[in-house]
């Protein structure tokens, strides 16, 4: 735009600020009413909802928390329950719940509408461990026993109950008995308890305790395929025959179980840059195989209850965005916010671009066509005093001599007019006609001159 206007080779501030002025107030009144409407800067703390010490989602929430924290993003972790407590959570605005595995399956009507999944992130096996001489397969075997499902706010003790009462098993029959995983593990191996119900991944240290321990069993689910044809949300998974230890043979033949596909949740109003950090997390945290899924299997876009994010439809389809693969975290942030200002403010500056020099040529023409008017009315004066019409002599000689005056004084200020170069021409047209009618007044008694008669310049 000023190198457009550099081609001058004079140039007036005042006029380049009249000029330059109402594109720069209409460019900053665009700017920020479009910086308005742009997400503000994501936050750089975030609160997860993990579980129980030891649980896989602590576990996980602690490698989300080291990958988080690589781009600058801290990630608190509060222990709970398990995923029934932090479903609540992030149903609770004031609770200040961010992000949380949850396992499928838990969502009801009177969950708000504000929460959106990121995928499912992995397969969470249902383990029921017990102490028999006889080998259990079937959940109505349990009738009479004492049996630990999990405390109150955990997601095995939902889906144990939903089992059990699917198979017959109920608090009238059967003991159950509301404990923590770690002190399920530890009654079940003192023989406090018949058997327990746990769900983790196998590298979970009081599940890879329990298969350890010669004197508890795992029981094989006889039913694995009927539970997963009610349910919709289970899963039946196979545990081939030496998985957990081959010399051991641990378990010593293919055991039927039972699974839940755990979803990470986020609440709406999350920044869009932070729910792909967490993809990206997830996708490293999540991506290799293991005993029931392949590589690549998980983080994925199934199983879930709640409605899937934008930015996780996006992700599964087409990766991260272009920005933050090749920068970091905060660059990519800012980029990305600088774009969506900086490419409408381009496309709206770009025809000003074209007008201010408009602008600027119109304010150097107005100052030419300012003497061009003097110079038409000086004009005018003298044709009603031509020699031969009647009247005084002594006026008609005052009058000349005024308008010698007139032009002199019209000439001195266009000859003290500083203009840009391009705009000599009009310039020097204004002195040709200055000069014609300065022939007009000088030779009164002679026939004037031709040369046309002056004419405004079309604005």
């Amino acid at each position: 735009m000023i190198d457009r206007i550099k081609q001058f080779a004079v140039i007036s501030k005042r006029d380049l600020l009249f000029a330059v002025l109402p594109a720069v107030t209409l460019g900053v009144l665009a700017l920020v009413a479009m910086y308005r409407f742009v997400d503000p800067a994501p936050p750089n703390r975030l609160v997860m909802s993990t579980g129980e010490d030891q649980s896989d989602y602590q576990s996980f929430g602690k490698r989300y928390q080291e990958i988080l924290l690589r781009d600058g993003v801290q990630l608190e972790l509060r222990t709970s329950a398990g995923a029934v407590e932090n479903l609540q959570r992030l149903n609770d605005v004031n609770a200040g719940v961010d992000v949380a595995l949850v396992q499928d399956g838990l969502h009801t009507d009177q969950d708000g509408g504000d929460l959106l999944s990121l995928g499912s992130m992995y397969y969470e096996p249902l383990w029921v461990f017990y102490r028999s001489r006889q080998d259990l397969t079937r959940l109505n075997q349990l009738v009479g026993k004492k049996v630990a499902i999990g405390r109150e706010g955990g997601g095995t003790r939902r889906i144990a109950l939903q089992l059990l009462n699917m198979s017959g098993v109920t608090e009238r029959n059967t003991q159950l008995l509301a404990l923590r995983s770690i002190e399920g593990t530890k009654a079940l191996a003192a023989g406090e308890v018949d058997a327990a119900f746990f769900i983790g991944t196998p590298e979970t240290d009081f599940i890879e305790d329990a298969l350890h321990d010669r004197h508890i069993k795992l029981m094989s689910l006889e039913h694995a395929n009927a539970y997963s044809r009610r349910l919709p949300f289970l899963h039946a998974l196979t545990l081939p025959r030496g998985a957990i230890d081959v010399v051991s043979q641990i378990p010593p033949n293919d055991t039927q179980l039972v699974g839940l596909t755990s979803t990470l949740i986020v609440r709406d109003a999350l920044h869009p840059a932070l729910k792909y950090l967490l993809l990206k997390a997830a996708k490293e945290v999540h991506g290799a195989p293991d005993l029931f899924a392949n590589r690549n299997q998980f983080p994925a876009e199934k199983d879930a209850d709640f409605p899937m994010a934008d930015e996780a439809t996006h992700f599964y389809k087409s990766g991260p965005p272009l920005l933050q693969r090749y920068l970091p975290f905060w660059a990519a942030t800012l980029v990305d916010r600088m774009l969506v200002v900086l490419v409408p403010l381009i496309a709206f500056l770009i025809p000003l671009t074209r007008v201010i020099p408009a602008i600027y040529s119109w304010r150097i023409r107005r100052r030419i066509y300012r003497w061009y008017g003097e110079l038409k009315f000086l004009e005018t004066q003298v044709q009603a005093q031509q020699p031969g019409q009647p009247g005084d002599a002594q006026a008609q000689r005052v009058a000349h001599l005024s308008h010698l005056a007139k032009l002199d004084w019209i000439e001195d200020r266009v000859n003290g007019m500083r203009l840009p170069l391009a705009f000599s021409d009009h310039l020097y047209g204004l002195r040709e006609h200055i000069d014609f009618v300065r022939r007009k007044l000088t030779r009164p008694q002679e026939a004037p001159p031709a040369a046309p008669t002056i004419e405004l310049p079309t604005l």
